[in-house]
């Protein structure tokens, strides 16, 4: 390319930014933060999640500051609720947090079976629900955390697509993350593999569950506090260590592998009263399924609403499209394609020392 069309080019870059950034609205707009956190739970966060209210107000400044400046971001939230679920999932390294946001459009974008549409109210979801794949307890244990109950092996693959299963389990968590409590504190999940069966491996390609697993630890912001498998068939043995290398130490040490319920209640690392009655607990499953519904269809309109979350997609190399976390490197905006990176120009994207 000659210096005449490397700098035509570069111009069409610059006024292509220029364009993106004039004029932008907001999904939601700045807010000003009002902590109605118990003394309990921020004292929490100040010793778990490096959280007071100096760091909080000058991470969140912060963050506004990079998503307007952002050529590539079209559209995002800017109140504080949202943007604190990753300011507090990575303990407020505010370039940390700025990274994983703008993975985490790109990721709703770039797979959208996953992350889009995420509507109760369609059939398929609701039977999910009522089936009990998947809900929360309404109770928290006495860490304060939400319990997560999955339960695989109702899931029909006869009827239900990978997708179903995807989009649900993203209706529970936006559902979920949306309480501040939860957001630091994190979650408990116990997943029940009985009658899950080596057929449930043509679910995903090991590409997808490669994809699915890091990103659900890296780039959905959601903090996992205990992980515990029931009833895990010893044919899904192979299944099970697979999914486990991919997870980083920290969360495999959380983790633990149990024969039966009766062995998970009586190690003592959860309440039998959380659980519902066929567990172990007090509550019988339907009941609380009712329950769980209510919130679901309260959220409704609000996860509904993040369809217009939106990047420039084009603006990505085909690794960071593709949901490579180690991809995405902030303050770099790709001009042209991913084979010219001589166009890349750094993005004046400012970091507050909140440490």
């Amino acid at each position: 390319m000659n210096e005449e069309a490397t700098m035509q080019t570069f111009l069409h870059c610059l006024q292509s930014i220029r364009c993106v950034m004039a004029d932008r609205t907001w999904l939601t707009n700045p807010d000003e933060y009002v902590c109605n956190l118990s003394e309990e739970t921020q004292q929490l966060a100040k010793t778990e999640l490096n959280e007071d209210k100096h760091c909080r107000d000058q991470a969140l400044a912060s963050m506004r500051h990079f998503i307007m400046q952002n050529p590539r971001i079209i559209n995002c939230r800017m109140d504080s609720n949202f943007l604190l679920r990753f300011l507090r999932f990575t303990k407020f390294s505010v370039v940390q947090a700025q990274e994983t946001l703008e993975r985490y459009i790109l990721l709703r974008q770039t797979y959208g079976i996953a992350f889009n549409t995420l509507d109760i109210r369609i059939p398929m979801m609701q039977d999910l629900v009522d089936l009990g794949f998947l809900f929360a307890c309404p109770q928290r244990d006495k860490k304060g955390r939400r319990v997560y109950v999955v339960r695989p092996g109702v899931f029909d693959m006869n009827k239900f697509t990978n997708g179903d299963m995807l989009r649900i389990a993203a209706i529970t968590f936006e559902t979920l993350i949306e309480d501040e409590e939860n957001q630091v504190r994190g979650f408990v999940y116990v997943a029940d593999g009985r009658g899950v069966g080596l057929s449930y491996i043509t679910l995903f390609s090991p590409k997808e569950a490669v994809r699915l697993t890091k990103n659900g630890e890296k780039t959905v912001p959601c903090r996992h506090a205990e992980i515990y498998g029931i009833n895990v068939h010893p044919s899904m043995k192979f299944v099970a260590d697979f999914g486990l290398s991919l997870l980083s130490e920290k969360i495999k040490s959380r983790v633990k592998i149990y024969s039966t319920l009766d062995d998970l209640l009586s190690s003592g690392n959860i309440e039998h009263t959380i659980l519902p009655k066929e567990y172990g607990g007090i509550t019988p499953m339907t009941d609380m399924i009712a329950l769980w519904k209510e919130e679901l269809h309260k959220s409704n309109k609000l996860l509904l609403s993040h369809d217009k979350m939106q990047v420039h997609e084009e603006m990505y190399t085909s690794k960071e499209r593709d949901g490579a976390v180690s991809a995405l490197k902030k303050g770099t905006v790709w001009c042209g394609g991913e084979e010219d990176p001589l166009y890349g120009i750094t993005g004046n994207f400012r970091k507050l020392e909140v440490d």
